[in-house]
């Protein structure tokens, strides 16, 4: 049909929707780029689709010896030899993952592993990357011959420019990778997530699935729509569409039974078959609908998810393991989420409830089992005690049962030590990955008040004016220094807006009292006998509050994290 051609059947690409127009692209500013990606300008023109990638990809930054096309037909016929190229092997880095075929006819379905043969040769540093057959596979439709195809990945793998992140190469960037979209998931998509929670039995190695519903199972039409954007806009682009694909995969399924061996399966099956209930546009536009953090604050994120990894000393895949999601169950087994019930007691809570809990706190944090730090019933209703076993631990668990068998508590990410940076004045700090919750009697998690609803940021007027914490929450108090190698990426008051440092403030502690507030109106104060407390719960939102205005405590526990 064109020059660009030669690898497609076009029997199985949507010819009627491509235009037969002449089109240039003659833009070279960044802002016009992205909106012309979005919209789809060259998305309906398969020539003009592959001029923009090879101009796309030839400004990519790159090392100084990257191979090109000369390489390519220097070396393939030493590598591949005369056998078959039905019947090449796949490296080991791919780990066996979906070649998908898209729209490629057979002299294309070879050619992808032939490339991805003479890439392994000339990459031996890429250690894990289950993208590469689905990225070469996209490119090839766009490609002249073969050896265009290798230089455009070898491109795209080479990428020198540490701001912008592409592909995954390594274990430990896939697997942090996987980290940090559950983080997302459990901040933008609530709902899915606690469908989730409810009929997996592990989360985490759900999401770890996340990549190959973009590179794997997203028909050939959607996956270059968003590779359209991914050239342009980088790495956030894959986490935007992935979100939006669980969103939808919520939104057609929920209320329907799914059983928990099945969930990964039923997620695919329905990204395969998006066409039945999304349109590529539709898909996109639910994207970028999603606000989320900037791409500094995604990538200190990702970085803070890789230091809990290399912690745990996981960098490398484990060997004799066949796809990728059975060597995330095999890290999972070993020190992803696991409450477990023989070496678990609570007086407040049940290791299911933990269980629950352990799905909405970061990712990193996930790794790591809890360990009780302090409880009334063995040392006493006292607050100096409260702060000299909670104090050198960072994040902790507050849970608290009362009197009338309410259950609430609260996720804390900063050390309580923080507190005394205001001197004797009650001061407030923390992150925004804080957050409060109930369990009892009904389970809600409440969002930090200051991320979702930045409009409420305004100073008050008082720390003891508790009509709202959001006001009350942002008032009295110096802010505290931010460390520069703290790895929360939620520290900055500028990116949600907000009029002064003390507006990204969750947590205050005195030696008279405990206010731990925000999340979506939600506000717990106790009293420095640990016996009493009450609850602020700001009417601008529609919820129900976490507990009795005012409240007696049964038992109060705190929980650190257990490497």
């Amino acid at each position: 049909m064109d020059e660009y051609g030669r690898f497609v059947d076009w029997d199985k690409m949507d010819v009627s929707a491509q235009s037969q127009d002449t089109k240039e692209l003659t833009c070279t500013e960044f802002q016009e780029l992205k909106q012309l990606a979005r919209q789809g300008y060259w998305a309906k023109n398969h020539s003009l689709r592959a001029k923009v990638y090879h101009k796309l990809i030839s400004n990519i930054p790159c090392r100084t010896v990257t191979p090109d096309a000369n390489v390519y037909r220097d070396i393939v016929v030493k590598i591949v030899g005369k056998r078959s190229s039905g019947s090449l092997p796949l490296p080991e880095f791919v780990d066996n993952s979906l070649v998908p075929t898209y729209c490629l006819n057979a002299e294309g379905v070879g050619a992808v592993r032939k490339i991805i043969l003479c890439i392994a040769n000339q990459f031996p540093d890429i250690s894990f990357c289950p993208a590469l057959p689905a990225v070469t596979a996209l490119l090839l439709h766009y490609s002249k011959d073969e050896a265009e195809c290798f230089e455009q990945v070898c491109r795209i793998l080479a990428c020198n420019d540490p701001s912008k992140r592409l592909i995954d190469q390594t274990f430990l960037a896939f697997e942090s990778s996987c980290m940090t979209f559950g983080d997302l998931v459990n901040k933008y998509c609530q709902a899915a997530h606690k469908l989730m929670v409810a009929v997996s039995e592990d989360v985490l190695e759900v999401y770890s699935d996340w990549q190959r519903w973009l590179f794997g199972e997203l028909p050939l039409a959607y996956v270059a729509r968003v590779f359209d954007v991914f050239l342009v806009e980088g790495y956030k682009v894959l986490y935007r569409v992935a979100l939006a694909l669980l969103k939808f995969f919520h939104k057609v399924r929920a209320g329907q039974p799914m059983e928990s061996d099945s969930v990964q399966q039923d997620i695919r099956a329905f990204v395969r078959d998006i066409a039945k209930s999304v349109s590529p546009e539709r898909l996109l536009e639910k994207a970028f609908a999603i606000r989320l953090f900037s791409r500094k604050e995604i990538q200190l994120l990702q970085m803070a998810n890789e230091k809990a990894l290399q912690q745990k000393g996981i960098t490398v895949k484990q060997k004799s393991y066949c796809f990728s999601v059975v060597c995330v169950v095999f890290l999972r087994q070993n020190v992803h989420l696991a409450v477990h019930a023989e070496n678990f007691k609570s007086e407040i809570v049940s290791v299911k409830e933990m269980r629950d809990i352990w799905s909405w706190i970061p990712e990193r944090f996930a790794l790591c089992q809890p360990l009780l730090l302090f409880t009334t019933l063995e040392h006493g209703c006292s607050l100096s005690r409260f702060y000299s076993h909670s104090e050198g631990h960072e994040p902790t668990l507050l849970l608290i049962k009362t009197t009338a068998k309410e259950v609430c508590g609260a996720y804390l990410s900063t050390d309580w030590s923080e507190r005394r940076r205001g001197g004797n004045k009650l001061s407030f700090f923390g992150t925004g990955e804080c957050f409060v919750f109930r369990l009892q009697p009904e389970v809600e998690r409440y969002e930090w008040v200051i991320i979702k609803h930045p409009e409420l940021a305004t100073p008050g007027s008082e720390a003891e004016n508790h009509s709202c914490p959001a006001a009350s929450s942002l008032s009295s108090g110096s802010a505290p220094s931010e460390p520069s190698e703290r790895l929360s990426p939620f520290l900055s008051a500028r990116h949600f807006n907000l009029p002064s440092k003390t507006a990204s403030m969750f947590m205050a502690g005195s030696s008279e009292c405990i206010i731990v507030g925000g999340g979506d109106g939600q506000a717990l104060y106790l009293d420095a006998d640990l016996n009493h407390g009450r609850t602020s719960h700001c009417n601008t939102f529609n919820n129900q509050p976490l507990c009795s205005e005012s409240f007696q405590i049964s038992v109060l526990e705190v929980w650190g994290f257990r490497d």
